[in-house]
């Protein structure tokens, strides 16, 4: 099914731009820091620029911003390229690293102190904040900002080979320290740490600043249209300060959309790097997160995080969007794709005093596809079914499942009556004894309407398995401006032990199934020989 192209400001901008001949093809990138496993808000940016190479037969490059080695890892730089392709994007021509560029980048630096535009500055980390100002104080000149070109390159060659302490000085550009944007008064470009970088080894001992490296390395690959999100709007000016005031080729423009910000959910990647650390989750791939990694474990698709994508649309205006919009997506896509089976997550038993011996019926795989066939399940005359598919009375008039006393119809087999049952010692119900009609086999019984129809499992032939209830992490629906610990939900895991259909035990991990009248799962990793785990993705309807 093909899907009509979006239409957003972004679309509009590129269309012209190919009309008017400013460029004859677009070419965009992806460009992640390599400090964290990705997550839905990367989803969109991904979805964009890759979306931008599909629609216009251009190019799109994913190219690491590896300039902070102290908390990069190889680990997350393959993780990434997982999700990426994952996702169902692939990158023109190889894997691209900020650090491929770093002798340029010094180069360049070398430029810019050469014309008086870039200075070695002593100040400390916390003296440069001070020397800065605010949003209503002009900052004040480092008494290091007026050093001769000599001296800076001779300070910058000292920087370069460790001649500094980390933090006792950077290179700064010189720009103005009483502008309106704080991004243009003197940011640093350059700063000291005594790391072994993942690609470049211990090469380098300073380090470039993302503002920096960024515009250049658009330039450097011939990027077309650098998409970011709104957060750095005010730093497009030294973007493009920057490009300006050193010689290099290309002419790329950075635009700016608004990120996601989804209901209940952190995209902060030093506050999911937190829930990692702490073991507040289990890891960045927990089906509570929302990495890639994790949604992928709890059983989210591909195409329904492009649907996702796709529906909330890429605009300049931020907005909260319903957690709701991303789980209608996921239960669109697995109410066409997921084979139907039988599972009961909280069982009792029941048993049909009436049958004797056992037979196969068939049932079908899906009932709105006849090309998933059917499946032979075994009957007989004990079997599992939902503790909350049986009551002994009820005043909900809409209950449509087994009354003591009622009738109700088993999926894919006959009609029973429940005749007895039994407690334990605190009165809840362990056992239902039911008579079922032998009339009622793909036919409805006669002089009578029966309305309801409830799962089962069979007791003699029933894998034990664990399902995984996952909820919201956080209690709010912007956890991001709490302090975590103290909007943690406490019921985001349930873990229920039940019965599967025999067959399910060998679904492999990743499989999805909807489970009859309970909701969607996926089979997770944790799964033994002994007993399956599955994680449920979604419930069959909203929750209102």
């Amino acid at each position: 099914m093909s899907v009509e192209r979006p239409t957003n400001f972004i679309y509009n901008i590129i269309e012209e731009d190919l009309a008017s001949g400013k460029y004859q093809t677009t070419y965009t990138r992806f460009p992640p820091e390599p400090n964290g496993y990705l997550h839905i808000g990367h989803v969109k940016s991904i979805c964009l620029n890759f979306g931008i190479k599909e629609d216009f037969n251009g190019k799109c490059n994913l190219r690491f911003d590896d300039t902070n080695p102290v908390k990069e890892k190889v680990d997350f730089v393959k993780s990434i390229e997982e999700d990426v392709r994952w996702l169902g994007f692939e990158w023109d021509g190889k894997v691209r690293y900020a650090s491929d560029y770093f002798d340029a980048l010094y180069e360049y630096a070398i430029e810019l102190i050469k014309k008086g535009l870039a200075y070695v500055d002593e100040l400390s980390p916390d003296q440069i904040r001070q020397y800065r100002g605010d949003l209503t104080t002009p900052g004040t000149n480092s008494p290091y900002r007026d050093r001769s070109v000599e001296e800076n390159l001779r300070l910058f060659e000292k920087m370069r080979a460790g001649g500094f302490a980390e933090g006792s000085a950077s290179l700064r550009a010189k720009i103005d320290m009483a502008s309106p944007f704080m991004v243009m008064r003197d940011p640093v470009l350059y700063r000291i740490k005594f790391a072994s970088h993942h690609q470049t080894g211990d090469k380098w001992c300073i380090y470039p600043m993302y503002d920096f490296t960024h515009c250049i390395s658009d330039a450097l690959e011939g990027i077309t249209h650098s998409l970011c999100t709104l957060e750095f709007q005010d730093n497009r000016r030294l973007y493009d300060w920057v490009l300006e005031n050193i010689t290099i080729d290309g002419t790329p423009h950075q635009y700016e959309f608004a990120r996601l910000n989804l209901e209940y959910v952190l995209t902060s990647k030093r506050k999911l790097t937190q829930l990692v650390e702490e073991k507040i989750v289990n890891g960045w791939d927990d089906p509570r997160m929302p990495t890639v990694a994790g949604l992928r474990r709890r059983g989210y698709t591909p195409a329904s995080l492009r649907e996702f994508c796709r529906r909330i649309g890429v605009s300049k205006q931020d907005n909260l969007v319903e957690y709701q919009a991303l789980e209608a997506c996921i239960r669109d896509d697995l109410n066409e794709k997921a084979p139907r089976a039988m599972a009961v997550i909280e069982p009792i038993k029941l048993v049909i005093t009436n049958y004797e011996g056992s037979e196969q019926l068939s049932i079908s795989n899906h009932p709105q596809n006849e090309s998933y066939g059917h499946r032979e399940v075994e009957f007989g005359p004990e079997l599992y079914i939902e503790r909350n598919d049986f009551a002994i009375t009820t005043e909900d008039k809409g209950f449509k499942r087994l009354l003591h006393g009622g009738e109700v119809r088993l999926r894919g087999s006959y009609v029973i009556k429940a005749e007895s049952y039994e407690t334990d010692s605190e009165g809840n119900v362990t056992t239902v004894y039911a008579t079922y009609d032998p009339d009622t086999l793909g036919k409805k019984p006669e002089g009578r309407k029966v309305k309801g129809v409830i799962h089962w499992v069979n007791a003699k032939t029933a894998k034990p398995a664990e399902f995984r209830h996952y909820d919201h992490l956080f209690t709010s629906k912007t956890p991001g401006a709490h302090d975590v610990h103290e909007i943690l939900n406490p019921n985001s895991l349930i873990v229920l032990n039940g019965f599967i259909e025999p067959a399910l035990d060998n679904a492999k991990v990743g499989d999805s199934f909807q489970f009859e009248r309970n909701g969607y799962y996926c089979k997770d990793e944790d799964s033994t020989a002994d007993k399956a785990v599955f994680n449920l993705t979604v419930e069959l309807k909203a929750r209102i």
